[in-house]
């Protein structure tokens, strides 16, 4: 199985486009950006509104024990959980047609 990988500027661009961040840019936002709290300033419901967009972006299921600070931290910390769940789905479909 292939390392899957996520674009750390496609998910900065998601996270922008899904939360409506005027006058932001990619270029704008550390990879090791805290995103909530100090960091970008994101709040619960920008977590709710961003999983959303996630699932379907990327085509993935989160559940709601999986939305951890740790995964969240930053957008290099949920561009390696996003391609975590996204391998963790090619393997289930793998397994299905073997």
């Amino acid at each position: 199985m292939a390392e899957t990988l996520v674009s750390e500027e496609g998910l900065k661009r998601l996270i922008i486009d899904s939360l409506n961040l005027e006058g932001m840019s990619p270029e704008m936002i550390d990879p090791g950006q805290p995103l909530f709290g100090d960091g970008l300033g994101l709040d619960s419901v920008d977590a709710l509104e961003l999983v959303v967009a996630m699932e379907k972006h990327y085509g993935i299921k989160i559940r709601s024990d999986e939305i951890a600070p740790g995964a969240f931290a930053s957008v290099a910390a949920l561009s390696r959980f996003i391609a975590g769940r996204m391998a963790e789905a090619e393997a289930a479909t793998e397994a299905a047609t073997a």
